[in-house]
C-alpha cells in the first residue's frame, strides 16, 4: 500500500528533469577488483543535479561528521575513524574544523594538526573526506578562508577522497550580493591549485536556502549545495525548497543533518527523520549525519566518557548512535560486499 507521504515524495522526484537516482553508486575503475571505497567509486563530480562517480555512475555517499574540532578533537584520530569505516560502513567523514570560539581563528596550529590528521587517515583508509570550515561567520573571514583552502588544495588537491566545504552555515546573508561572491572567490584560490574535485557552498539560513543559490547558480563545473536540516525541527517546507533546486539542476550534499531538534535536545525524531531519509534515498543525496561526539546532548553518537578510538560496543552508544549505525550498515553494506581483499 502506497502512503501519502511515499506518493508526495514519488510526485517531488518524478519532475526532476536531469533523473536523481536512488543507487547505492559507483563503478570500478578498472579491471581489478577496487580494494577501497574512494577506487570503487572514483574521482566525483557533478552532472546536472546528481554526484557521479566512475563510469558516469551515481555516487551515494553515507557517513559521520565530526563535532567541532576545537571541542571533540579528541575523536580526531585514525583509529576511530577506521572503526567508522570498518564497523560502522561509513564511506565518507566531515572534519569540522571549529574556526571561532578558540578554533582555527586563534589556535591556527593545533586545528590545523587536527584536520591534517583526519584527512591523511581517510585518505590512507580509502574513503572520502570533507574538509569543512565551520563557521557561522564565514563572510568577516574571506582572508583567512581563502589561505586555508589553498593550502589544503595544495597538499591535497591530487587525491579524489578530497571534499571541500567550504561555508558551513551562512546566516542571513543574500545569496547573490555577499555569499555568491564570497563562494567565487574562495572557489578560485581551489580551482588554482584543484581543478577537479568537488566543492560543497554553503547556502543562506544555516544552509537551507537552496532554492535560492539556484536561482543564481555559481559557474563551476564541480559545485554541490550545503542542505542542512534537524528532523524535530525542520520538515515539509525545507524538503519543497530543495525539491525546487533539484528541478532547477542544482546539485545538493546533506553535509550536516541530525535525527533531534536544531538545539540537539528533545530525543529521536523517529517519523520525521524518516521522512527525510526516504526523501534522501529517492533523490539520490548523499550525506553526513552529525555528530561523532560524547557530548550530553542528543545527536551525540556515544555516551559521556566513551573511548574516543573507537572499538565500541552496544552500551557505548546513545539512542542515536544506535539508530545511526543500523541505518548505516543496512545502506552501506553493498559496497563494501564489493571490494576486494
Amino acid at each position: 500500500m502506497v502512503t501519502i507521504r511515499q506518493a508526495a515524495i514519488a510526485a517531488w522526484i518524478s519532475l526532476l528533469p536531469f533523473g536523481v537516482y536512488c543507487q547505492n553508486g559507483g563503478g570500478s575503475t578498472g579491471p581489478e577488483t577496487p580494494g577501497t571505497i574512494v577506487e570503487l567509486i572514483g574521482p566525483l563530480r557533478t552532472d546536472g543535479n546528481r554526484i557521479i562517480g566512475a563510469d558516469d555512475e551515481p555516487a551515494v555517499l553515507r557517513g559521520m561528521s565530526l563535532f567541532w574540532s576545537q571541542w571533540e578533537g579528541e575523536f580526531y584520530n585514525r583509529d576511530c575513524l577506521q572503526w567508522l569505516r570498518d564497523d560502522w560502513k561509513c564511506t565518507v567523514i566531515r572534519a569540522a574544523m571549529g574556526i571561532e570560539y578558540d578554533g582555527y581563528l586563534t589556535n591556527k596550529a593545533a586545528e590545523l594538526t587536527k584536520i591534517r590528521s583526519v584527512i591523511d587517515a581517510c585518505i590512507d583508509l580509502g574513503i572520502y573526506v570533507i574538509i569543512d570550515w565551520h563557521s557561522h561567520h564565514g563572510e568577516e573571514q574571506l582572508t583567512e578562508a581563502r589561505a586555508f583552502f589553498a593550502l589544503m588544495a595544495q597538499l591535497y588537491g591530487e587525491y579524489p577522497n578530497v571534499i571541500y566545504e567550504i561555508f558551513n552555515e551562512p546566516l542571513d546573508l543574500d545569496w547573490s550580493s555577499v555569499l555568491k561572491p564570497w563562494s567565487e572567490a574562495v572557489i578560485a584560490e581551489i580551482r588554482a591549485h584543484d581543478p577537479d574535485n568537488l566543492i560543497i557552498v554553503g547556502t543562506s539560513t544555516w544552509s537551507q536556502d537552496v532554492d535560492d543559490a539556484s536561482l543564481d547558480p555559481l559557474d563551476d563545473a564541480n559545485t554541490a549545495y550545503a542542505l542542512h536540516f534537524y528532523a524535530g525541527t525542520h520538515g515539509q517546507q525545507l524538503r519543497s525548497k530543495a525539491a525546487a533546486a533539484l528541478n532547477r539542476g542544482a546539485a545538493l550534499f546533506v553535509s550536516e543533518w541530525g535525527v533531534s531538534k536544531a538545539d540537539a535536545t528533545g530525543g529521536v525524531h523517529y517519523e520525521e527523520t524518516g521522512v527525510w531519509l526516504e526523501f534522501m534515498d529517492t533523490a539520490g543525496l548523499s550525506w553526513c549525519n552529525w555528530s561523532v561526539a560524547d557530548k550530553d546532548e542528543t545527536t551525540s553518537i556515544v555516551k559521556p566518557g566513551t573511548s574516543p578510538l573507537g572499538n565500541w560496543q552496544e552500551n557505548d552508544l546513545t539512542e542515536s548512535g544506535r539508530y545511526l549505525r543500523a541505518i548505516l550498515v543496512e545502506a552501506n553494506t553493498p559496497l563494501f560486499e564489493q571490494l576486494g581483499e
